[in-house]
């Protein structure tokens, strides 16, 4: 079995649909299973209709949890991100395994691939499959899955955590027939009216730029979310124009779930927002890409940033 964070993006969905048909080809019996649905402009990539949802399918997805011999567990470092998988997870026979790049993962599976300096889950993936030294294993429908993994993890190819193998896994993808072009469109290019709608509310009226601590943030209330008929992706890539204010080092996203505050943190250079999401929110990431949680309600966590910053001035201004 095979299974991936709460909230599953480009990157979850990718390596465990690449995962999911390479172990298919060796003759095992596979499936994936998540915590709840992800984003539909991931819904081309072959396979998605084989993944099921825990909140849709629970039976389903306890049986195969438990009875599963082998647990993949992609793209996070704690059980507890998998919401409400987490108890089947933990409590099932099965040898667990993870296969991940963020940082400080927990001491609670059986074998652990983990490496930071990689650009995804899905690089890693590549690596894992290349390891049985077996070319004719790897097809166009998992170099599909696996480069629109690093594609959306590494933000086309724009974000620090770039490396020089990461280019290399790409071009040997591309040789194997996918269409980067076509890929690419399929994600960025199907946007809903009321996507894009909600996109210009969020940076003509939300967007609040505090330049002395070069930190820029927008918050969506539940509210706000339903006017615009909001569906899981929608708030998608919406902090990195926060972020690409020119003297902006720190950005911040702020979604209003129906019992907590969801954050995503963005920064550039050395400022570390996985120390921030970790220290102050619960949460965790990389240097320059995290995520975290409160449970106080927008106005309070509003103000909770507004009075760290002024202590993290020094560090924000370079």
């Amino acid at each position: 079995m095979i299974t991936s964070h709460v909230n599953p993006d480009g990157d979850a969905v990718g390596s465990s649909l690449g995962l999911f048909w390479f172990l298919k080809r060796l003759g095992h019996h596979v499936h994936i299973v998540i915590p709840n649905s992800f984003p539909s402009f991931l819904t081309w990539m072959p396979g998605c209709d084989q993944i099921l949802h825990h909140k849709e399918q629970i039976l389903q997805a306890k049986e195969h949890i438990a009875s599963a011999e082998i647990i993949f567990c992609l793209d996070f470092n704690a059980l507890n991100r998998l919401d409400n998988l987490e108890e089947a997870v933990r409590n099932a026979k099965g040898i667990k395994v993870l296969i991940d790049h963020h940082a400080k993962p927990a001491q609670e599976f059986d074998h652990m691939i983990s490496v930071v300096e990689t650009s995804s889950t899905s690089e890693l993936v590549y690596d894992f499959i290349s390891s049985f030294n077996e070319p004719g294993l790897l097809d166009r429908s998992i170099a599909e899955c696996i480069f629109a993994g690093i594609m959306t993890d590494t933000g086309s190819f724009s974000y620090s955590c770039t490396y020089e193998s990461t280019f290399s896994i790409v071009a040997r993808l591309i040789a194997l027939g996918i269409d980067v072009e076509h890929i690419h469109r399929l994600v960025y290019d199907t946007y809903t009216e009321s996507r894009m709608r909600l996109l210009g509310y969020a940076l003509s009226d939300k967007l609040k730029v505090l330049n002395q601590y070069h930190t820029a943030y927008i918050s969506l209330t539940k509210q706000e979310l339903r006017r615009f008929r909001h569906r899981i992706g929608d708030t998608e890539g919406i902090v990195n124009y926060a972020l690409s204010i020119k003297g902006i080092n720190l950005a911040i996203l702020l979604i209003e779930r129906e019992k907590y505050i969801r954050l995503s943190f963005r920064s550039k250079g050395d400022f570390s927002v996985n120390e921030l999401a970790r220290r102050y929110f619960s949460g965790g990431g990389h240097r320059n890409a995290a995520g975290g949680n409160s449970y106080d309600g927008m106005e309070k966590t509003l103000q909770q940033i507004n009075d760290l910053l002024p202590s993290l001035k020094d560090q924000l201004n370079y």
